[in-house]
Protein backbone atom coordinates (compact mmCIF):
# COMPACT_ATOMS: atom_id res chain seq x y z
CA UNK A 1 0.00 0.00 0.00
CA UNK A 2 2.43 2.31 -1.16
CA UNK A 3 0.32 5.43 -1.55
CA UNK A 4 -0.43 5.72 2.22
CA UNK A 5 1.26 5.88 5.76
CA UNK A 6 1.33 2.84 8.39
CA UNK A 7 3.23 3.56 11.58
CA UNK A 8 5.44 1.33 11.45
CA UNK A 9 4.17 -0.20 15.39
CA UNK A 10 0.71 -0.05 13.42
CA UNK A 11 -0.40 -3.62 12.32
CA UNK A 12 -2.55 -3.90 9.11
CA UNK A 13 -3.75 -7.69 8.70
CA UNK A 14 -4.19 -9.50 5.38
CA UNK A 15 -6.51 -9.06 2.53
CA UNK A 16 -7.47 -5.43 3.71
CA UNK A 17 -7.50 -2.26 1.46
CA UNK A 18 -6.54 0.91 2.73
CA UNK A 19 -7.21 3.96 0.16
CA UNK A 20 -4.17 6.47 -0.94
CA UNK A 21 -3.21 9.55 1.57
CA UNK A 22 -4.52 7.37 4.43
CA UNK A 23 -2.45 7.50 7.47
CA UNK A 24 -2.59 5.49 10.13
CA UNK A 25 -0.64 6.34 13.64
CA UNK A 26 1.08 4.13 16.32
CA UNK A 27 0.00 1.32 17.74
CA UNK A 28 -3.38 0.72 15.62
CA UNK A 29 -4.52 -2.49 14.19
CA UNK A 30 -6.42 -3.04 10.84
CA UNK A 31 -7.83 -6.26 11.18
CA UNK A 32 -8.59 -8.86 8.17
CA UNK A 33 -11.24 -7.53 5.22
CA UNK A 34 -11.49 -4.32 6.49
CA UNK A 35 -12.11 -1.37 4.01
CA UNK A 36 -10.62 2.14 4.97
CA UNK A 37 -11.17 4.92 2.56
CA UNK A 38 -9.32 7.66 0.95
CA UNK A 39 -7.68 10.52 3.21
CA UNK A 40 -8.46 8.97 6.78
CA UNK A 41 -6.69 9.75 9.47
CA UNK A 42 -6.37 6.92 12.34
CA UNK A 43 -4.91 8.49 15.35
CA UNK A 44 -3.10 6.38 18.22
CA UNK A 45 -4.40 2.81 19.05
CA UNK A 46 -6.93 2.50 16.72
CA UNK A 47 -8.88 -0.86 16.51
CA UNK A 48 -10.75 -1.44 13.53
CA UNK A 49 -12.12 -4.59 11.94
CA UNK A 50 -12.62 -7.17 10.70
CA UNK A 51 -14.68 -7.12 7.79
CA UNK A 52 -15.54 -3.25 8.42
CA UNK A 53 -15.79 -0.66 5.84
CA UNK A 54 -14.56 3.07 6.58
CA UNK A 55 -15.59 5.65 4.28
CA UNK A 56 -13.29 8.42 2.82
CA UNK A 57 -12.28 11.12 4.97
CA UNK A 58 -12.72 9.78 8.09
CA UNK A 59 -11.05 10.90 10.97
CA UNK A 60 -10.94 8.84 14.02
CA UNK A 61 -9.32 10.04 16.92
CA UNK A 62 -6.98 8.18 19.74
CA UNK A 63 -8.27 4.62 21.65
CA UNK A 64 -11.08 4.39 19.27
CA UNK A 65 -12.57 0.63 18.12
CA UNK A 66 -14.75 0.08 15.16
CA UNK A 67 -15.79 -3.30 15.22
CA UNK A 68 -17.48 -5.72 12.75
CA UNK A 69 -20.77 -4.55 11.66
CA UNK A 70 -19.67 -0.66 12.12
CA UNK A 71 -20.25 1.33 8.96
CA UNK A 72 -18.70 4.83 8.60
CA UNK A 73 -19.33 6.75 5.26
CA UNK A 74 -17.51 9.75 4.53
CA UNK A 75 -16.69 12.74 6.41
CA UNK A 76 -17.21 11.02 9.87
CA UNK A 77 -15.22 12.12 13.01
CA UNK A 78 -14.66 9.88 15.89
CA UNK A 79 -13.92 11.80 18.93
CA UNK A 80 -11.01 10.58 21.46
CA UNK A 81 -12.45 7.36 23.78
CA UNK A 82 -15.62 7.10 22.10
CA UNK A 83 -17.16 3.61 22.35
CA UNK A 84 -18.92 1.59 20.07
CA UNK A 85 -21.02 -1.74 21.61
CA UNK A 86 -21.51 -4.51 19.49
CA UNK A 87 -24.15 -6.18 21.88
CA UNK A 88 -26.62 -4.76 23.74
CA UNK A 89 -26.12 -6.89 27.22
CA UNK A 90 -22.50 -8.41 27.04
CA UNK A 91 -21.06 -11.31 29.71
CA UNK A 92 -17.69 -12.20 30.11
CA UNK A 93 -18.95 -15.89 30.61
CA UNK A 94 -21.50 -16.00 28.00
CA UNK A 95 -20.11 -15.95 24.08
CA UNK A 96 -22.96 -13.77 22.09
CA UNK A 97 -21.39 -13.15 18.67
CA UNK A 98 -24.69 -13.85 16.93
CA UNK A 99 -26.04 -11.34 18.87
CA UNK A 100 -24.05 -8.64 17.00
CA UNK A 101 -26.00 -5.50 15.66
CA UNK A 102 -24.90 -3.63 12.37
CA UNK A 103 -24.41 0.37 13.57
CA UNK A 104 -24.06 2.99 10.75
CA UNK A 105 -22.85 6.28 10.92
CA UNK A 106 -24.01 8.20 8.22
CA UNK A 107 -21.85 10.41 6.08
CA UNK A 108 -20.24 14.19 7.69
CA UNK A 109 -21.69 12.74 11.80
CA UNK A 110 -19.38 13.73 14.95
CA UNK A 111 -19.29 11.67 17.53
CA UNK A 112 -17.59 13.52 20.40
CA UNK A 113 -15.39 12.23 22.56
CA UNK A 114 -16.16 9.37 25.02
CA UNK A 115 -19.74 9.21 23.57
CA UNK A 116 -21.05 5.77 23.55
CA UNK A 117 -22.86 4.47 20.74
CA UNK A 118 -25.30 1.34 21.42
CA UNK A 119 -25.12 -1.39 18.62
CA UNK A 120 -28.21 -1.39 16.41
CA UNK A 121 -28.14 2.16 16.14
CA UNK A 122 -27.85 4.66 12.81
CA UNK A 123 -26.66 8.10 13.66
CA UNK A 124 -27.98 10.50 10.83
CA UNK A 125 -25.94 12.36 8.32
CA UNK A 126 -24.32 15.44 9.50
CA UNK A 127 -25.59 14.51 13.09
CA UNK A 128 -23.70 15.84 15.89
CA UNK A 129 -23.09 13.59 19.07
CA UNK A 130 -21.89 15.52 21.83
CA UNK A 131 -19.13 14.46 24.01
CA UNK A 132 -20.21 11.99 26.78
CA UNK A 133 -23.33 11.01 24.95
CA UNK A 134 -25.13 7.91 25.63
CA UNK A 135 -27.08 7.12 22.17
CA UNK A 136 -29.56 4.68 22.54
CA UNK A 137 -31.69 5.08 19.51
CA UNK A 138 -31.16 6.63 16.13
CA UNK A 139 -30.28 10.37 15.69
CA UNK A 140 -31.87 12.18 12.75
CA UNK A 141 -30.14 13.86 10.16
CA UNK A 142 -28.32 17.60 11.27
CA UNK A 143 -29.79 16.58 15.20
CA UNK A 144 -27.34 17.82 18.27
CA UNK A 145 -27.89 15.36 20.86
CA UNK A 146 -26.33 15.32 24.21
CA UNK A 147 -26.56 13.38 27.77
CA UNK A 148 -27.12 9.74 29.03
CA UNK A 149 -29.52 8.74 27.72
CA UNK A 150 -28.89 11.00 24.50
CA UNK A 151 -31.86 13.73 23.73
CA UNK A 152 -31.58 16.07 21.15
CA UNK A 153 -31.26 19.72 22.18
CA UNK A 154 -30.51 21.59 18.96
CA UNK A 155 -29.96 21.32 15.21
CA UNK A 156 -26.66 21.72 13.58
CA UNK A 157 -25.75 22.46 9.97
CA UNK A 158 -23.22 20.85 7.44
CA UNK A 159 -20.27 23.10 8.69
CA UNK A 160 -21.11 21.65 12.34
CA UNK A 161 -22.46 25.10 14.06
CA UNK A 162 -25.22 24.89 15.89
CA UNK A 163 -27.91 26.35 14.39
CA UNK A 164 -30.62 29.28 16.39
CA UNK A 165 -34.21 29.35 15.74
CA UNK A 166 -33.57 30.96 12.29
CA UNK A 167 -32.14 28.21 11.21
CA UNK A 168 -29.43 29.79 9.52
CA UNK A 169 -25.73 28.63 9.59
CA UNK A 170 -23.98 31.36 11.82
CA UNK A 171 -20.56 30.70 9.56
CA UNK A 172 -21.96 30.27 6.12
CA UNK A 173 -25.70 31.69 5.58
CA UNK A 174 -26.93 28.51 4.78
CA UNK A 175 -30.28 28.34 5.47
CA UNK A 176 -32.33 25.25 6.65
CA UNK A 177 -35.99 24.48 7.11
CA UNK A 178 -37.99 21.98 9.02
CA UNK A 179 -40.12 19.21 7.24
CA UNK A 180 -43.62 18.32 8.07
CA UNK A 181 -41.99 15.77 9.50
CA UNK A 182 -40.27 17.18 12.24
CA UNK A 183 -36.47 16.72 9.99
CA UNK A 184 -34.40 19.66 9.00
CA UNK A 185 -33.64 20.01 5.56
CA UNK A 186 -30.47 21.74 4.02
CA UNK A 187 -31.40 24.76 1.39
CA UNK A 188 -30.05 25.49 -1.29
Amino acid sequence: MPDCFIHETAIVDGNCRIGKGTRIWHFSHVLANSVIGENCVLGQNVMVGPDVVIGNRCKIQNNVSIYKGITLEDGVFCGPSCVFTNVNNPRAEIEKKEQFSDTRVRQGATIGANATILCGIELGEYSFIAAGAVVTRDVTPFALVAGAPAKQVGWVGHYGERLGDDLVCPKTGRQYSLTANGLLKAGD
